[in-house]
Order: structure tokens, then C-alpha cells, then sequence
């Protein structure tokens, strides 16, 4: 399908981590769409009703009675398309105040009620639109209409001076973190400079610039709100478990007294055009490996060309017979892989070329081998067989793309809004299966065939000459690393505002209907012969089944000199079988329209697999064959070293990864197996061989410590007869498991610090090893910290991020390891020059949060947790993640239900005394990742000792 929307950022942080909606419905779009679906695709409907309230706000409803809960979006459109010069970044920066305050739910409330009924929501800003949405259990459905119709109707009396200054900084926060503390974080903004001319909406980035966002004005901010955010420029969407009467009534009660706003003129395609290509190179002070990007001006969003111009990048870049793989990475080995992708927004349209290059490889030569494989593809034309996998593999994506509320929600808003339809689908799919290999030969000699292009040559620190000849350096705004924090914010925050007359009682929040109950999945399990454990949950709304094979073990297993190991027999074990080459085998895949992939981690290796239902006792034959005949062909092992090299080196560019890899080295000891990433280092990956992995192999994949986990449209006795073959080819072994580690040695300082020099945030680790193997207090872990660091009413989130302005997000949790003691962490990436005044309040929250804990903190965190585990079982990935911890820790079946108790059975004194002994002030470890120039010094005198400066490698 040819949904392009690009989501540039989302405003609310939870627990730290971004919720991206572009990891659903949108990712799913992500991938390149196939030319032609099958018949079950072709009559795909998302059964809806639409209708439209007499101030202009079009419903979308979509009624599914699966799950005990709703999922509301409403896209506005308006996007970074709409600004001003000048003020670029601003409707990003209008999502996030949308979150702060409105007349009736009052300040913090809208991100504290959620939380409180155990929901979760979000907001994101692309190009061409906004997006709010929130999840919650059914029975907050009028609840959760009231606190969106106050921000539509409701909201810009609220908005003052102090509050503006102070969600500036947020946003600022969030640039650094996202674009300038980023490897090649600057790339988009140098070609869309280049591609567009100044006049032009795309020139910009969504998130602005940091000039742009300081001279916001509160003059601006109510300009934006009457102008855009009528209910006349956008869409509702509700999906899930309502009855429609009673949706329809509380929609037009809640929305259908807010006024109606001048109507917004649809903006013309406006395709970018160049007269000549455009070389530009950027030093990148985070990039360690050179990186080529080629950009082509195509076409807007729903363009007949689009479809085939998104086949193109498939056939370019995707398979083991694509030009990309047979040029680039086989025969040039400049690069571990190289992607091409169309993308289609409102107006205008890109085709992206990018390559990472191995380390010093020059760009000249990838730009070249670029053009050799572009020439490769015109003289071959369009391989008929990979035509036809794509086709094939379109049915499944499809319905993963569907596969939650959240999910569907955001297809119908986009659609409704973008295409004037909830249900373009059909036409969009109908549109994908029209493509044919002449359209694709056709777009690709009037697109890309000798047309100009922008192209950007990225390069780390003093490899200048690796740039592609003649390039031109890049105009980039970088802000300066100064000592000293920003001035605080001077303004008073107001506590009276004038009130928009309402029809309607708005004062009050709605109660909760008490409708909602929760009922866990019926597991059912089982035993092969040779002694493999199966977990399986049948859930019937989708022809979908998703699994798993997990064998404990993975990177413990590896020799100490040898970390990597296990994560390249993952590598390996696609790249072909005993009779099928890595080409055979990626055909036999895709043919059947299913994904299989092998992930390794500390403690396991796993294959994952997705695919149609009626082809689950095909795709188990090739997960048989992958895991019983590897192939182990020594041209792919040599590329998986290169590529494991390159992803080890992009790591070590990367803060947050470096802080991460730090933090657990300083915890678990120099000498732990788990004081290393799984993928290892450079110097012991240089050193494995083809034959350690074979050996690896031999030694520890045996049925006896793997189990299998199936979700999904299939029953018991048809998962028993799919493994049949499995159970009577493979025999079990003896594995020897390392013992548990059950005591490490104590960090030797307090506080560590690596230099990232000209960093424009440092990132923040506090923590400890917490959790002992096998603890029988996890359950009551996660409530005790939920006060802390769960999300974004956190008192970590709600002090360093809405209080102060030094982040835009923090938070902290604990986790658990199977054999190893698992870790209370606190963290968060905060603007250079408040590192010190950031430790400061880490330090003084995480000593005061046991006295500062109330009884009524407890009553809160109960009732969220309970409705947040029954949120959180909707997709088959969640359900399988469900058993492979249930296998993973021995936990009984019933462990939801047995959390459930041991949670509402917690008493205040329980839960003080947890506080104490598991979130213990004096023993929290600080590492730091920041600009020593700056900061080092600083941080001397914190009370946290001499600080140990750590090396990045």
C-alpha cells in the first residue's frame, strides 16, 4: 500500500522510550508494497461507518469487540507544510503544548489521567499532519472524549508565556536528542535544503530549527490554533469495544458544540525539480563509517507512478538477487547492505539511495557501484521471480498492518484525511496490484535514469578525502557546547484564565463506566519426545500465526575471547541450508508470503517466524531445514563478519549506545560474560572463525533447552502435526548451561564519564544490581517503581522534563535476568550544559522518593498496572513474548493472574520497605557520556567521588 506518511517525532516520552505510531500501521507501509496481492487481499474491507457532525469533524467508527478496550486518533492536517519562514518546527512544538494544559482537565492532568486508568497515547508531527492518540480500557471511553474534545475546544486560554518558555526547552531537548547527537543526524536537513527551494513547504524539517523555536511567540501559538486546529480540519477515529449508539451520542456531546473554524485549502502537488545534480558533504562528529545518500524528486502520495516507483525500490535493494546485494555488498564489498525506497508525501515525493560503507571505503567508489548496479537492473529488467515473492508476502503484511485497534485507528484517520476515504485501501491495494514490470522499467528511465539528483557524502572526523570528489560542504547550523546552564525560566506560571462558555457541564471528569473486565489467554501446552517444551495460544481474529523457537544459551555460551559468536551463527542460519542456497532459501520464504528471522541475546538464540495461517505447515518444513541443515558457506560467513565489524563500529559512535555498554560493564565486572554486547567487539570478532560457529553449533542446539512458542489462527493438533518431523528428526544432546551468576563484584567508583567531544546532550545511567536471580519480588518491583520512572506522570519524567526543561524524557525500571542478577536503572539524555545540575536531581529524587511515597501512590499504581497488563495482550508478537517469558523464568501459566494479586495485595508498609531495599541511594553507580571539555570538571564535586574517566571502545 502506498501510505508515505512520515512521522518526525512523537511528544510524550514513556518510561524514556518514544512510543512510535510508525512502528505499526505505518512501518507496515514502511515496506516496499508488493505489485499484486492475492484474492483474499484484493477483498480486504475494514468494516467502518463515517459520518460528519454539523461543524465540520468527520467519525470514523470501527467496531471490534476482541479486546476490553478503545483506541482513539484524530488527525489534523496540519503538518511542517503549513508553517511559516521562520517559524519553521512549529507545528511540532503546537503537539507538544497540546499535551500541557486545556480549561477543564487542567494542567498535568491529561497525562496524569491516563496514566491512572493504566492507557497509553502519544501524539506525532510529520509533513502534512498531526496525530493524538490514546488507548484505554473500554470502560474510560467517555472520559477519555471529554479530555480530547477540551484540547480541540478547550485549550488556548490556557496557554501563557511561562508555559510556552518552558515546553520550548523540551522541544529543544528533543532536537539534540534526535537530530544533533545523532550519527548522520543533519543528513535530511541538508537535502531537503538542497532538493526544495526556500519557497517551497518540504525545505524544512519537522522539528524546525532551535533559532526558529526560541523566537516562538505566544502571539504565534494562538495564530496556529485558529487557524489549523478546527474540527473542520480533522478526522476522529474510535475503534474497538463500544456500542455504536452510545459512541455516537458522546462523540456529539463532547465534540459537537465546538466551533466551526474557516475551512483549510488542500494544498497542490508541487514535485521538487532540479536543473543539475547537487554534491554536498557533511563532517559528522558522531559518524564512524562514511555514509552515501542519493536523492531523486519523484512523485506526491496516491500518484499511479508512486506504487511502481516503491516496486523499484524493492527490486533494487530487497533479496539476496537484487542489483544492490550482487554489486555493491558481493562483488564491490563496499558496503554490508544498501536500501532503496520511494516516499510519497501530500505534495511531493523522494527516492532515497542510501549506502553505510565499510570503514575508509571512499564514497567515489560507492556512488559508482551505485550507477553499475542501476545498469545491472536495466539490463537484466524486472526478475519476474522476485516480482512474484513480493506479490506474495503483500497478504501478510497487510494484515500484520491490522493487527491491533491502534493500528486500524491510524489507517482510517490517514486515509479519511489524506484520500478523502476511510476505506481507500481497497483502491490503494487495487492500485499496488495494477503495477506491472513495464510500469517499474518505465518509472525508473523517467525518475532516476541520468536525472539529477541531490547527494550527500557523510564522513567521520579527519576522513574528508573519503567524500565523493567535487562535493560541496553543507551549510549545517550546529549549536555551540557552552559551560553553564540556560537561564531558567523567569516568567510566573498563571493560575486563573478566562473559561469558554460550554453547552454542557465540563468541570467534572466523567466516571469510569465499570464496565471493563479482563480476562487472561487460555495457554495451552505441551511436550515433544525429544524434549522440547511448546507454549501455544489460539486467538482467531486474523489468518495469522506468529512463532518461535528459543534456545537458551546465546552469547553466555560464546569462548570469553570469542563474544560475537552466537550472535553470527544467527547471522548464518538464513544464509542458505544443505540444499537450498541462501538465493533458494529466501525464494522458498518470500513464496510463501512469511518472515522468519533468528535474533541472538545474552541468553538465548531465537527464530521468529510470521506467516499466513494455511501456510504454517509449509513455513515450519523451512524453519525444520534452517535449524537442522545449515548451510555454513564461507562467502557469507566472511560478509556477516564484515557486516557484525560495521554495526560494532556504528555503536561505538552512537551516546546512548556507548553509555548503555558502559553502564553494564561497570556493573557486572570487566570479566562478566554479560559486561559485553551480544554482538561483541572488534577484537573478538576478528578473531572467530566459520569453524566456531560449526562448533557452537555441535555443541548447543539441542531440543533439550529449546521450547516453542505459537499464537495465533491455529489449533493444538495442528501445531502437534506441523512439528511431527521436528520432534522425530531432532535429537536431543546434553548442554552444559553455565551456572547462574549469583554475586558480582562491587563497581570500584561511584561515577564514570566517557568523553563525547562537542556533544550536544549527555546521557545519564544511574543504577544498580538490584534484582537477584529468580527474586520473588518482581512483580511488586514494577509497582514500586511505577511512582518513579514508569512513563511520563513519573516523578522523573515530570521533574527533569516539565519542572526543569533539561530532557525530553527520563525514566527508570527494573529488569530481570534468567541467570544473572538483573539491574535498577534510571536514565536519561539531558542538554550539555546542565550534566551536573541533572545528576544533582537524579540524586536528590532517588533519595527522597522513599519518605515522598504516599499510600495514595500505591492506590493509584494498582489500579493503572492491572489495566495496563490487560492492554498489553492484543497482538500475536505480544502474546508470543507472553509464553517465551513464561518459559525463560518457569513461571506457571497463570502468572498474570498470580502478578494481579501479589500487586493488589502489596500494603504501604511492603511496599515502603521494597523502596528501601531495592532502590537504595547509596549504592547507585553514575555513568555519563558528555562533552569533558565542558562538564568534566563540574562533576567533581557532586558527593559522588573523583569521577573514573572510562575509554570508548
Amino acid at each position: 500500500m502506498n501510505k508515505r506518511i512520515k512521522v518526525a517525532c512523537l511528544s510524550m516520552l514513556i518510561g524514556g522510550m518514544a512510543i512510535n505510531p510508525a512502528q505499526s500501521v505505518w512501518a507496515q507501509a514502511a515496506k516496499k508494497p508488493a505489485a499484486k496481492t492475492s484474492a483474499a487481499a484484493a477483498n480486504f474491507d475494514l468494516k467502518y461507518e463515517k459520518y460528519k457532525l454539523p461543524n465540520g469533524l468527520e467519525v470514523v467508527l470501527h467496531q471490534d469487540k476482541s479486546d476490553p478496550k478503545v483506541a482513539v486518533a484524530i488527525m489534523y492536517h496540519v503538518g511542517s507544510s503549513r508553517e511559516k519562514q521562520g517559524r519553521t518546527g512549529f507545528a511540532h512544538f503546537f503537539e507538544h503544548m497540546l499535551f500541557q494544559n486545556s480549561e477543564n482537565v487542567g494542567k498535568g492532568n491529561f497525562i496524569k489521567g491516563v496514566n491512572q486508568i493504566g492507557g497509553t497515547f502519544n501524539g506525532g508531527t510529520f509533513t502534512d499532519g498531526t496525530v493524538y492518540y490514546e488507548v484505554v480500557p473500554k470502560d474510560a471511553l467517555e472520559r477519555i472524549l471529554w479530555m480530547e474534545s477540551d484540547r480541540m475546544g478547550f485549550f488556548i486560554n490556557t496557554v501563557s508565556e511561562w508555559g510556552l518558555e518552558n515546553e520550548k526547552q523540551v522541544v529543544k531537548n528533543e532536537k539534540r536528542q534526535r537530530v544533533d547527537n545523532q550519527p548522520y543526524g543533519h543528513t535530511n536537513y541538508v537535502i531537503l535544503k538542497n532538493l526544495y527551494p526556500a519557497s517551497h513547504p518540504y525545505n524544512w524539517e519537522v522539528i524546525g530549527s532551535l533559532e526558529d523555536l526560541q523566537n516562538a511567540t505566544l502571539a504565534d501559538v494562538k495564530e496556529f490554533y485558529e487557524q489549523w486546529y478546527g474540527a473542520s480540519n480533522a478526522t476522529l477515529v474510535l475503534t474497538g469495544d463500544f456500542e455504536t449508539p452510545e459512541a455516537k451520542q458522546l462523540i456529539s456531546k463532547y465534540f459537537g458544540e465546538l466551533k466551526n473554524k474557516p475551512e483549510v485549502k488542500k494544498l497542490t502537488p508541487q514535485p521538487a525539480k532540479l536543473t543539475s545534480t547537487k554534491s554536498l558533504f557533511h563532517v559528522d562528529n558522531f559518524a564512524n563509517l562514511p555514509e552515501l545518500t542519493m536523492v531523486y524528486p519523484t512523485v506526491e502520495q496516491y500518484h499511479k507512478d508512486s506504487y511502481a516507483l516503491s516496486m523499484l525500490g524493492s527490486l533494487l535493494s530487497e533479496g539476496k538477487n537484487s542489483p544492490f546485494e550482487r554489486i555493491i555488498v558481493e562483488e564491490k564489498k563496499l558496503a554490508p547492505g544498501a536500501s532503496a525506497d520511494q516516499s510519497s508525501a501530500e505534495i511531493a515525493g523522494t527516492f532515497r539511495v542510501r549506502v553505510r560503507a565499510f570503514d575508509k571505503k571512499d564514497l567515489d567508489d560507492v556512488q559508482a557501484a551505485v550507477f553499475a548496479a542501476f545498469d545491472k537492473f536495466e539490463k537484466d529488467g524486472v526478475n519476474q521471480q522476485e516480482l512474484d515473492r513480493l506479490k506474495i508476502k503483500e497478504e501478510t503484511a497487510l494484515y500484520n498492518g491490522i493487527s491491533s485497534l491502534l493500528n486500524k485507528a491510524f489507517q482510517l484517520a490517514q486515509y479519511n484525511e489524506f484520500a478523502g476515504d476511510p476505506g481507500f485501501a481497497k483502491k490503494d491495494i487495487a492500485m499496488t496490484q495494477a503495477v506491472t514490470a513495464q510500469d517499474i522499467m518505465n518509472v525508473y528511465r523517467k525518475y532516476i535514469k541520468g536525472k539529477p539528483y541531490v547527494m550527500t557524502s557523510f564522513v567521520p572526523k579527519g576522513q574528508e578525502e573519503l567524500a565523493v570528489k567535487g562535493a560541496v560542504k553543507a551549510e549545517v547550523v550546529e549549536e555551540k557546547v557552552v559551560a553553564g546552564a540556560e537561564g531558567a525560566n523567569t516568567g510566573t506560571e498563571p493560575t486563573t484564565f478566562a473559561k469558554t462558555p460550554s453547552k454542557i457541564d465540563r468541570s467534572k471528569m466523567p466516571e469510569l463506566s465499570n464496565n471493563f473486565a479482563f480476562k487472561a489467554p487460555a495457554i495451552w501446552t505441551s511436550q515433544l519426545k525429544n524434549g522440547m517444551k511448546v507454549y501455544g495460544i489460539e486467538q482467531n481474529e486474523l489468518p495469522l500465526v506468529q512463532f518461535s523457537i528459543q534456545l537458551k544459551g546465546g552469547m553466555q555460551l560464546d569462548a570469553p575471547n570469542k563474544i560475537g559468536t552466537a550472535s553470527l551463527v544467527d547471522a548464518m542460519l538464513l544464509e542458505g541450508t544443505k540444499n537450498k542456497t541462501p538465493q533458494q532459501l529466501e525464494e522458498a520464504i518470500g513464496q510463501l508470503g512469511a518472515f522468519i528471522n533468528v535474533s541472538s541475546s545474552s541468553e538465548n538464540i531465537t527464530i521468529s517466524g510470521n506467516t499466513l495461517a494455511r501456510n504454517f505447515p509449509q513455513v515450519m518444513k523451512l524453519v525444520e531445514e534452517i535449524l537442522l541443515e545449515p548451510r555454513w558457506d564461507e562467502a557469507e560467513f566472511t560478509k556477516a563478519k564484515q557486516a557484525a565489524l560495521n554495526q560494532i563500529k556504528q555503536m561505538q559512535a552512537n551516546p546512548s549506545a556507548v553509555a548503555s555498554l558502559a553502564f553494564n560493564k561497570v556493573l557486572y565486572g570487566e570479566n562478566s560474560r554479560f559486561a559485553y554486547p551480544t554482538a561483541g567487539t572488534m577484537q573478538t570478532v576478528e578473531g572467530i572463525t566459520l569453524q566456531d560457529l560449526k562448533d557452537y553449533y555441535q555443541k548447543n542446539f539441542s531440543p533439550s533447552v529449546a521450547s516453542f512458542q505459537v499464537a495465533g489462527s491455529v489449533k493444538q493438533a495442528d501445531v502437534a502435526k506441523a512439528l511431527a518431523s521436528l520432534e522425530q528428526k531432532w535429537t536431543a544432546k546434553n548442554v552444559a548451561l553455565p551456572a547462574p551468576v549469583t554475586a558480582t563484584a562491587k563497581p570500584a567508583a561511584r561515577l564514570y564519564f566517557i568523553d563525547q567531544p562537542e556533544a550536544k546532550q549527555s546521557v545519564i545511567y544511574a543504577g544498580y544490581l538490584a534484582v537477584p536471580v529468580g527474586s520473588p519480588d518482581y512483580a511488586a518491583l514494577q509497582a514500586i517503581n511505577h511512582k518513579l520512572g514508569a512513563g511520563s506522570a513519573s516523578t522523573l519524567f515530570n521533574v527533569l522534563r516539565l519542572q526543569k526543561g533539561y530532557t525530553y524524557g527520563a525514566g527508570s525500571g527494573f529488569s530481570r535476568r534468567p541467570t544473572a542478577p538483573g539491574m535498577f536503572a534510571a536514565s536519561s539524555s539531558v542538554r550539555t550544559n546542565v550534566t551536573k545540575e541533572s545528576l544533582q536531581t537524579f540524586d536528590e529524587i532517588l533519595k527522597t522518593y522513599g519518605t515522598s511515597y504516599t499510600e495514595q501512590d500505591l492506590a493509584t499504581t494498582k489500579g493503572a498496572l492491572v489495566k495496563e497488563t490487560a492492554l498489553s495482550y492484543e497482538t500475536l508478537g505480544s502474546l508470543v513474548n507472553l509464553l517465551e517469558t513464561i518459559n525463560t523464568y518457569n513461571l506457571p501459566l497463570d502468572y498474570l493472574k498470580q502478578n494481579e494479586v501479589a500487586i493488589q495485595n502489596l500494603s504501604y508498609t511492603q511496599a515502603k520497605s521494597l523502596i528501601n531495599n531495592y532502590i537504595d541511594p547509596s549504592k547507585m553507580v553514575y555513568v555519563v557520556v558528555g562533552d569533558a571539555k565542558t562538564q568534566l570538571a563540574g562533576l567533581k564535586d557532586l558527593g559522588l567521588g573523583e569521577p573514573v574517566v572510562l575509554q570508548n571502545k
